[in-house]
Protein backbone atom coordinates (compact mmCIF):
# COMPACT_ATOMS: atom_id res chain seq x y z
CA UNK A 1 0.00 0.00 0.00
CA UNK A 2 1.30 3.44 -1.04
CA UNK A 3 2.21 5.87 1.42
CA UNK A 4 3.49 9.40 2.78
CA UNK A 5 7.24 9.12 4.06
CA UNK A 6 8.03 12.05 5.88
CA UNK A 7 11.80 11.11 6.72
CA UNK A 8 13.88 14.45 8.58
CA UNK A 9 17.31 15.03 10.09
CA UNK A 10 19.52 17.79 11.08
CA UNK A 11 21.61 19.13 8.22
CA UNK A 12 24.57 16.63 7.64
CA UNK A 13 22.59 13.79 8.03
CA UNK A 14 23.03 12.79 4.31
CA UNK A 15 18.98 13.24 3.54
CA UNK A 16 20.17 14.31 0.09
CA UNK A 17 22.30 11.04 -0.46
CA UNK A 18 19.71 8.77 0.67
CA UNK A 19 16.84 10.26 -1.48
CA UNK A 20 19.47 9.88 -4.31
CA UNK A 21 19.91 5.91 -3.51
CA UNK A 22 16.35 5.53 -3.04
CA UNK A 23 16.32 7.00 -6.65
CA UNK A 24 18.80 4.80 -8.07
CA UNK A 25 17.02 1.82 -6.14
CA UNK A 26 14.21 1.92 -8.06
CA UNK A 27 16.21 3.10 -11.51
CA UNK A 28 17.71 -0.14 -11.05
CA UNK A 29 13.80 -1.81 -10.87
CA UNK A 30 13.34 -0.59 -14.00
CA UNK A 31 10.90 1.97 -12.51
CA UNK A 32 10.47 5.77 -12.60
CA UNK A 33 10.64 7.93 -9.31
CA UNK A 34 10.29 11.74 -10.38
CA UNK A 35 12.73 13.39 -8.31
CA UNK A 36 11.81 16.94 -7.03
CA UNK A 37 12.91 20.21 -4.91
CA UNK A 38 12.10 23.30 -4.36
CA UNK A 39 12.58 26.80 -6.25
CA UNK A 40 13.98 28.25 -2.80
CA UNK A 41 16.90 24.97 -2.80
CA UNK A 42 19.44 26.76 -4.99
CA UNK A 43 22.36 25.61 -3.12
CA UNK A 44 23.20 23.21 -6.10
CA UNK A 45 22.39 25.13 -8.67
CA UNK A 46 19.06 24.96 -10.57
CA UNK A 47 17.30 21.25 -11.54
CA UNK A 48 19.78 19.59 -9.11
CA UNK A 49 20.17 17.69 -6.45
CA UNK A 50 23.73 16.85 -4.47
CA UNK A 51 24.59 15.44 -1.23
CA UNK A 52 28.17 16.07 0.35
CA UNK A 53 29.00 12.51 -0.59
CA UNK A 54 29.75 13.67 -4.09
CA UNK A 55 26.00 11.72 -5.44
CA UNK A 56 24.44 13.86 -7.93
CA UNK A 57 21.22 13.81 -10.03
CA UNK A 58 18.91 16.76 -11.80
CA UNK A 59 15.56 17.29 -10.09
CA UNK A 60 12.43 18.60 -11.50
CA UNK A 61 10.66 21.56 -9.46
CA UNK A 62 7.98 20.33 -7.26
CA UNK A 63 5.14 23.76 -8.98
CA UNK A 64 5.94 22.15 -12.23
CA UNK A 65 5.70 18.86 -11.43
CA UNK A 66 2.37 20.00 -9.77
CA UNK A 67 1.23 22.22 -12.32
CA UNK A 68 1.41 19.09 -15.10
CA UNK A 69 -0.16 16.64 -12.71
CA UNK A 70 -3.54 19.11 -11.99
CA UNK A 71 -3.95 19.97 -15.56
CA UNK A 72 -3.31 16.53 -17.03
CA UNK A 73 -3.63 13.42 -14.43
CA UNK A 74 -6.85 11.98 -13.31
CA UNK A 75 -7.57 9.28 -10.66
CA UNK A 76 -9.52 6.86 -13.01
CA UNK A 77 -6.60 6.39 -15.81
CA UNK A 78 -4.56 3.81 -15.66
CA UNK A 79 -1.00 4.99 -15.69
CA UNK A 80 -0.18 8.35 -14.61
CA UNK A 81 2.67 9.44 -17.30
CA UNK A 82 5.21 12.60 -16.43
CA UNK A 83 7.72 13.19 -19.28
CA UNK A 84 6.51 10.50 -21.30
CA UNK A 85 7.47 7.89 -18.67
CA UNK A 86 5.17 5.75 -16.40
CA UNK A 87 5.15 7.62 -12.68
CA UNK A 88 6.00 4.65 -9.48
CA UNK A 89 7.18 7.09 -6.85
CA UNK A 90 7.52 10.49 -6.13
CA UNK A 91 10.90 11.59 -4.35
CA UNK A 92 10.84 15.57 -2.97
CA UNK A 93 14.39 16.83 -1.51
CA UNK A 94 14.33 19.59 1.02
CA UNK A 95 10.40 19.06 1.73
CA UNK A 96 10.78 21.57 4.47
CA UNK A 97 10.07 24.61 1.95
CA UNK A 98 7.17 22.91 0.13
CA UNK A 99 3.83 24.83 1.34
CA UNK A 100 1.48 23.15 2.91
CA UNK A 101 -1.06 23.06 -0.18
CA UNK A 102 1.93 21.40 -1.54
CA UNK A 103 1.73 19.21 0.62
CA UNK A 104 -1.73 18.36 0.43
CA UNK A 105 -1.57 17.60 -3.21
CA UNK A 106 1.14 15.21 -2.39
CA UNK A 107 -0.97 13.56 -0.53
CA UNK A 108 -3.80 12.67 -2.93
CA UNK A 109 -1.28 11.29 -5.03
CA UNK A 110 -0.70 8.05 -2.20
CA UNK A 111 -4.57 8.58 -1.96
CA UNK A 112 -6.36 8.46 -4.70
CA UNK A 113 -3.37 8.00 -7.91
CA UNK A 114 -1.35 4.78 -5.43
CA UNK A 115 1.64 6.53 -5.57
CA UNK A 116 4.38 6.11 -3.26
CA UNK A 117 5.61 10.12 -2.03
CA UNK A 118 8.90 10.04 -0.05
CA UNK A 119 9.92 13.50 1.37
CA UNK A 120 13.37 14.29 2.88
CA UNK A 121 14.02 17.42 5.10
CA UNK A 122 14.81 19.52 7.96
CA UNK A 123 12.01 19.17 10.37
CA UNK A 124 13.03 22.84 12.27
CA UNK A 125 14.95 25.91 11.43
CA UNK A 126 17.84 27.68 13.21
CA UNK A 127 15.60 28.51 16.25
CA UNK A 128 13.89 24.81 16.22
CA UNK A 129 10.63 26.16 15.05
CA UNK A 130 8.88 23.93 12.43
CA UNK A 131 9.04 24.96 8.72
CA UNK A 132 5.57 25.57 7.85
CA UNK A 133 5.94 22.50 5.44
CA UNK A 134 7.34 19.86 7.82
CA UNK A 135 4.48 20.86 10.39
CA UNK A 136 1.95 19.43 7.40
CA UNK A 137 4.04 16.18 6.77
CA UNK A 138 4.17 15.66 10.66
CA UNK A 139 0.57 16.19 10.60
CA UNK A 140 -0.37 13.90 7.45
CA UNK A 141 2.33 11.77 6.72
CA UNK A 142 1.45 7.99 7.21
CA UNK A 143 5.55 7.19 7.86
CA UNK A 144 7.50 9.66 9.55
CA UNK A 145 11.48 8.62 10.50
CA UNK A 146 14.69 10.34 11.45
CA UNK A 147 17.82 10.46 9.66
CA UNK A 148 19.76 10.31 12.61
CA UNK A 149 23.26 12.56 13.00
CA UNK A 150 25.29 13.49 15.41
CA UNK A 151 27.02 16.52 17.37
CA UNK A 152 30.24 16.37 17.79
CA UNK A 153 30.01 15.39 21.52
CA UNK A 154 28.52 12.18 19.98
CA UNK A 155 25.19 13.08 21.18
CA UNK A 156 22.06 12.65 18.74
CA UNK A 157 22.19 16.01 16.35
CA UNK A 158 18.60 17.76 16.45
CA UNK A 159 19.59 21.52 16.15
CA UNK A 160 20.40 23.17 12.85
CA UNK A 161 22.18 26.04 14.58
CA UNK A 162 23.04 29.15 12.28
CA UNK A 163 26.18 30.65 12.90
CA UNK A 164 28.67 33.49 11.66
CA UNK A 165 32.04 34.59 13.37
CA UNK A 166 32.72 31.38 15.33
CA UNK A 167 29.18 32.51 17.25
CA UNK A 168 25.41 31.06 17.49
CA UNK A 169 23.15 32.99 15.80
CA UNK A 170 19.76 33.10 17.20
CA UNK A 171 17.90 35.62 14.93
CA UNK A 172 17.09 36.12 11.31
CA UNK A 173 14.82 34.80 8.83
CA UNK A 174 14.09 31.50 8.91
CA UNK A 175 15.56 30.88 4.92
CA UNK A 176 18.76 31.63 4.54
CA UNK A 177 20.03 29.06 1.87
CA UNK A 178 23.76 27.46 3.19
CA UNK A 179 25.82 24.68 4.40
CA UNK A 180 28.72 23.76 6.43
CA UNK A 181 29.90 27.32 6.18
CA UNK A 182 27.16 28.60 7.99
CA UNK A 183 25.61 26.24 9.87
CA UNK A 184 26.03 22.88 11.78
CA UNK A 185 24.19 20.09 13.66
CA UNK A 186 24.19 20.08 17.37
CA UNK A 187 22.34 18.14 20.35
CA UNK A 188 19.85 20.14 22.25
CA UNK A 189 22.61 20.94 24.93
CA UNK A 190 25.10 22.23 23.07
CA UNK A 191 22.55 24.58 20.83
CA UNK A 192 21.50 26.07 24.14
CA UNK A 193 24.85 26.77 25.74
CA UNK A 194 25.97 27.73 22.71
CA UNK A 195 29.51 25.26 22.28
CA UNK A 196 29.65 24.98 17.84
CA UNK A 197 32.88 22.35 18.44
CA UNK A 198 34.68 20.77 20.76
CA UNK A 199 37.23 23.48 23.06
CA UNK A 200 40.24 22.85 21.95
Amino acid sequence: MPKLYFRYGAMGSSKSANILMVRYNYEERGQYAVLLKSRTDNRDGEREIKSRMGLSAPAEYVDDFIKEISENWKPEHEEHLYHGKKVDAVLVDEAQFLSEGEVDILSDLVDFYGIPVLCYGLRTDFLNHLFPGSRRLMEIADVIEEVPTVCWCGRRAQCNTRYANGKIVREGAQIMIGSNESYVALCRKHYKEGKLWPET
